[in-house]
């Protein structure tokens, strides 16, 4: 039972790497335009301290972390120069130690999207609601 704790804990300290290491990548200039905007994206949402769907959700809360995520890093590492993430990986192995990003931008995004979907539900329900 310990072995799969182990498993996954690797597995999310590696992804954390990952994540630091395409934060890092987005910096260099021999990243094209197009792979920047999807590392921006998928490193946003991942520092951000709001997530798209609130982890309390059963079963679907976590599906962004366990599904999304990973999808949206190994799309980010394809359109990244092999040398670029080699040298990324290496800064963020000795970076990852010292400091844990937080990308306040990406939450003001996130709660933004949160606060017009309820602007939007309260809307509907206000117009279903109200004498015809």
């Amino acid at each position: 039972m310990t072995n799969w704790k182990n498993v996954w804990r690797e597995r999310a300290q590696q992804l954390k790497i990952e994540l630091y290491a395409l934060y890092l990548a987005y910096k260099d200039p021999r990243v094209p335009w197009y792979a920047r905007v999807v590392v921006a994206l998928v490193v946003g949402y991942a520092f951000s301290p709001i997530d798209l769907i609130p982890d309390p959700i059963p079963i679907i809360g976590y599906l962004d972390d366990l599904l999304l995520l990973p999808l949206g890093v190994m799309l980010a590492i394809k359109l990244i120069p092999a040398d670029v993430m080699h040298e990324s990986r290496a800064q963020a192995h000795t970076m990852m130690e010292q400091a844990k990003p937080t990308s306040w931008w990406a939450a003001i995004i996130i709660a933004a999207i949160w606060l017009a979907l309820i602007a939007l539900a309260a809307r509907f329900v206000f117009l279903k609601m109200a004498p015809s």
